[in-house]
């Protein structure tokens, strides 16, 4: 008797921790000061898509998975803005060395999300970053709910159907 009652304590200490799981909350974005394209300081607390959803990625130009992320995503990123108003920032973590590379890489693979040099690796400490490529998605109120690292060819479906869900309303897992 005593091992049945440890057993169902044990299932609903596991069901407990896997509903806290699903609803996944890693707080609002830091206040770090980053470059735009143009040079001028920008804030990232100020990053958002007013009240949509939107996606940040931490790429570097000497990252194959994240150029690979990148010219994936830019392949879909058209319908994405249409069908959900979803909006991209990708950070490059290319030091102030490497990061003369960006703007040529941009322009010779004609993405279209917008850009932002995190030249220090501020923005990349306080997201707790450390292998790019590394992708966050942030919902309409910009609290950041959902993280992956890493790239694999398809997993920017994940991306859209994450944001699909955050549009619907629905509980992202």
């Amino acid at each position: 008797m005593k091992s049945i009652v440890l057993v169902v304590a044990l299932v609903f200490i596991v069901s407990i921790g896997l509903g806290q799981e699903s609803e996944k909350n890693y707080g609002k974005l830091p206040s770090i000061i980053v470059k735009s394209m143009d040079g001028r300081p920008f804030n990232t607390a100020d990053l958002s898509n007013d009240g949509n959803p939107f996606i940040i990625t931490f790429w570097a130009t000497w990252c194959k998975p994240c150029i690979k992320e990148h010219d994936a995503i830019n392949d879909v990123y058209g319908d994405w803005v249409d069908e959900t108003g979803v909006k991209m920032f990708a950070v490059s973590i290319d030091n102030a060395r490497s990061s003369k590379r960006v703007l040529p890489t941009i322009n010779g693979k004609g993405w279209e999300f917008d850009i932002l040099l995190d030249e220090n690796s501020d923005f990349k400490r306080a997201m707790n970053v450390n292998v790019p490529p590394h992708t966050f998605i942030v919902n309409g109120e910009g609290l950041i709910v959902w993280q992956h690292v890493g790239y694999l060819d398809g997993d920017e479906e994940e991306y859209i159907e994450i944001i699909e869900k955050i549009i619907a309303g629905e509980e992202i897992e």
